[in-house]
């Protein structure tokens, strides 16, 4: 046993939050190992301070396993961030994870994101950020749901969840604006209806960061976010600033859109962001006798799923209800929870709260 090998067997470890390992991350400055005594020295910038606790755990908890390392003494130097995470480098590094900083208060941060526009992502956000508030809620959790809506370009969320004004602020945080029990940030309730938003990357780039660094979202057990389109600087941004615990992606069944959230979805991979599963929005429509007309084709989620190597988590038909809603800012998860279309949402809630061990009380 040499600390070389010890290194190889600290892949184990993964970052809180993360998919990757400490040793791919940096962390580790240090490893000696003499008379059967490992010493590892690692070093993180964080501001959450479960972090190295956590990292600390997992790490000794590795050397006991490991022959010929009879006792360990791990330590971590723990520095604050005094600045902005840095902006994305596009010239083909990885963007890593440690940067991030995690939000006080917030326990899993899922995003849902589409290769394209025009597949109903935002709707999907909404309705499963109520989803997720009413399986709680049924378990005697109340108000321990958040929405981010990072879609700079075309925030809808406070139209779809019936919200408008501006957020409070207090000292220098922003207070989300609340309605059916989620907590709600959006660019839209920043700028007036009639300004359009003509930015270049690094004002988006700040705002992303704001929404994560200077919003009191408080306790939540999970945060929904929005992503905008494609993978461009917001995505990455986002990223880079918070860390997401994984991404749902929305397709529809046609092939032009299945190919783009193919490409997409790849994004998180090479930013180390697991993809939790996908979702078919618009999958087909319902006639009054029960059948199926699918008129933007079949079986579309699922190849992209299989495609990716991820579940696929359901398929949410064309419902009239549904769009209605969103026009009239009352989720069809709150207006009509039995609706089919509602219970696609429900199940994914379901199965995230349980992936996530979330607990009734």
């Amino acid at each position: 046993m040499d600390a070389s090998q010890i290194e190889d067997a600290l892949k184990a470890v993964k970052y809180p939050g993360f998919s990757r390992d400490i040793v791919s991350f940096g962390l580790i400055k240090n490893i000696e190992l003499a008379d059967g005594v490992a010493k590892v020295h690692l070093a993180l910038t964080t501001g959450d301070p479960r972090v190295p606790t956590q990292v600390k755990t997992d790490v000794e908890n590795v050397l006991a396993t490991l022959d010929g390392v009879a006792s360990s003494e791990v330590t971590v130097a723990v520095s604050k961030p005094n600045t902005p995470p840095p902006a994305p480098n596009h010239g083909g590094r990885e963007v890593t994870g440690p940067a991030q900083q995690a939000l006080p208060g917030v326990k899993h941060i899922i995003a849902v994101a589409s290769g394209k526009g025009g597949v109903g992502k935002s709707t999907f956000a909404v309705n499963l950020a109520c989803a997720l508030d009413r399986v709680l809620t049924e378990g005697g959790r109340k108000r321990r749901v958040g929405l981010m809506d990072c879609d700079i370009y075309g925030p809808s969320a406070p139209l779809m969840m019936g919200i408008s004004g501006q957020p409070e602020i207090q000292g220098e945080m922003l207070i989300p604006v609340e309605n059916f029990n989620v907590r709600v940030m959006s660019m839209g309730l920043l700028i007036d209806d009639e300004t359009p938003v003509v930015w270049r990357g690094p004002m988006i780039m700040k705002t992303i960061q704001q929404f994560a660094a200077n919003v009191e979202w408080g306790d939540l057990d999970f945060l929904v976010v929005d992503l905008p389109p494609g993978t461009g600087d917001a995505q990455l941004s986002l990223v880079q600033t918070i860390p997401l615990r994984g991404a749902i992606v929305v397709t529809t069944p046609q092939a032009a859109a299945v190919n783009v959230a193919r490409r997409g979805a790849m994004m998180f991979g090479k930013v180390n962001v697991p993809i939790i599963g996908v979702a078919e929005n618009m999958s087909y429509l319902e006639s009054s006798d029960g059948s199926k007309q699918y008129i933007f084709g079949q079986g579309g989620g699922k190849r992209t799923a299989e495609a990716l190597e991820t579940d696929f988590l359901g398929e949410v038909p064309l419902e009239p209800l549904l769009r209605e809603g969103a026009d009239q800012g009352i989720p069809v998860v709150v207006s009509d929870p039995q609706l089919p279309a509602s219970q696609v949402f429900i199940s994914i809630a379901e199965r995230l709260k349980r992936d996530f061990s979330v607990a009734d009380v």
